[in-house]
């Protein structure tokens, strides 16, 4: 429970302003497990310099709590009907890069784990939706645009066109953005009927009911205004089966309702000219920086490789969606016939984090398998480095090539999702492209184009090319603000 019963005067919303209230699992930097932090807590930041009034709302996980604790207002507190039973939600509040942050405060479903996994983790978001539904109207803060996302947040528009269509709340419009249609949040519809007491006629297919079951993501995806996915290019391949994931059918009904938009990154965060966890800063114009960035990596991770041989980089997390299973097919050849060091950081699945470890050992002073995530080496690996390696069986977006070319190191991509939308390989005859790419999810294919790459860097003049475009390649949230706002407008 909050610490405090003492209520401070509601929100209203700025007059004359489009007003949004963006709905997520997790937001930078208060909690953040993967890309989808970085998209919630940087985009509302570049709507407001727009002229939006974005804000955002998100559980009071413990990682949270523990952190900011002494920093929230508590603006409010009440009772939900939830899971058969009267359930307490707080709302505490806090101003962070000038972003209003709420925070929905329960010890029950957010002191745990942020993801709970199975069925408790359906009874977690499923009570996070219903209590950020009943939030709104008692901050005061109605918004023009409820901008929810991924499938922790897709019961949100089906209990605002139902249960609360009466309500102020149910005035607001809904965006529902894919962040990646692999995670759905399925259960037996007799779950969501047990939590929030959903009527039975929506257990039908043109409803929530998918298959053999019911899900987060069909609720979103058929009850929203408007959808989007966070590139060009995967919001056309979630119209096939291979990336659908049984959802084709109402996916390809409303492609036109679907905007692709391309995320950003942060240039503040990511920045080689002032980066506060690099020794040696660069810029495109003084590139000394990152060479000496490059032995400092060399030194601090143990290698004995030279300063002239290329480093082949991977921050990634190890699973087989990130194309893990090509790496291992084609390591040992790559390390015995090409002259090159390789990084690798992350963890995930134990089958690749015990592989690199044994390819560590196996390549000594020219292999690094750093199984954790530290957020210093991260920007050091990309500084550091020489190429960036992205072969992922599917990309609804990517931002580690994005944040790769912003201190020049080359990305090499495969051609799928956001891979495709922000890498353009390169054309030694025309002298275009920021990076390298491969079509087909094969593993003597990617290692022909890195080989490629090897030979391209080779020669100063083009590689200098090269790293002059990757570095001034525009993946700003700017860019990407103004496509969403150019969205919201269009449904109010």
């Amino acid at each position: 429970m909050s610490k405090s019963k003492t209520k401070v005067k509601v929100d209203e919303k700025c007059e004359n302003k489009l007003s949004v209230l963006m709905v997520a699992a997790e937001c930078a930097p208060f909690v953040k497990l993967g890309g989808l932090a970085d998209v919630v807590g940087t985009l509302p930041i570049e709507l407001n310099k727009l002229g939006a009034d974005a804000r955002v709302m998100l559980p009071f996980h413990r990682q949270i709590k523990e952190k900011y604790f002494d920093r929230v207002t508590h603006v409010c507190d009440f009772s939900v009907q939830f899971n058969q039973r009267a359930v307490y939600v707080g709302v505490e509040k806090l101003v962070y890069n000038d972003v209003i942050h709420y925070f929905i405060d329960n010890e029950e479903y957010f002191g745990d784990a942020v993801y709970r996994g199975g069925i408790a983790e359906g009874e977690q978001y499923a009570f996070f939706d219903r209590a950020v539904v009943e939030a709104a109207g008692r901050i005061g803060f109605i918004p023009d645009i409820l901008h929810c996302n991924d499938w922790q947040t897709g019961l949100i528009p089906i209990l605002i066109r139902t249960q609360y269509g009466h309500w102020d709340i149910g005035r607001s419009k809904c965006i529902f953005t894919i962040h990646n249609m692999m995670y759905q949040g399925k259960f037996g519809f007799e779950m969501f009927q047990k939590w929030l007491g959903i009527n039975p006629v929506y257990n039908t297919p043109e409803y929530m009911h998918n298959y053999d079951c019911a899900s987060f993501m069909k609720a979103g995806v058929v009850f929203a205004d408007r959808l989007s996915t966070v590139s060009p290019s995967y919001a056309k391949e979630i119209l096939s089966p291979e990336y659908a994931y049984q959802m084709e059918g109402i996916l390809n009904a409303r492609q036109w309702d679907t905007w692709g938009i391309v995320n950003g990154i942060d240039t503040k965060a990511y920045n080689p000219e002032d980066d506060l966890y690099l020794k040696h800063h660069f810029s495109v114009d003084d590139m000394s920086g990152k060479r000496k960035n490059k032995i400092k990596l060399i030194k601090d991770l143990g290698l004995t490789i030279n300063p002239g041989v290329p480093i082949i980089a991977m921050v990634t997390r190890l699973t087989s969606q990130k194309g893990l299973d090509l790496v291992k097919y084609i390591l040992d050849e790559m390390m015995c016939t090409e002259d090159i060091g390789f990084i690798i950081l992350g963890t995930g699945d134990k089958v690749y984090e015990d592989f690199f470890r044994f390819m560590e050992n196996k390549y000594k002073g020219r292999l690094c398998a750093y199984i954790d995530y530290n957020e210093r080496v991260a920007h050091e690996i990309y500084a550091g480095s020489d190429l960036f390696l992205m072969p992922s069986k599917f990309e609804p977006c990517g931002i580690s090539q994005m944040i790769a070319l912003r201190y020049g190191t080359l990305p090499v991509v495969r051609e799928t999702g956001g891979l495709c939308d922000t890498i353009e390989s390169y054309n030694e005859y025309e002298e275009t492209g920021n990076g390298f790419s491969f079509q087909n999810y094969n593993a003597h294919e990617m290692f022909g184009v890195i080989k490629y790459a090897l030979k391209i860097l080779r020669s100063p003049k083009r590689k200098k090319g090269l790293i002059r475009r990757a570095m001034e390649s525009d993946n700003s949230f700017e860019t990407s603000a103004k496509k969403y706002l150019e969205m919201y407008q269009s449904i109010v």
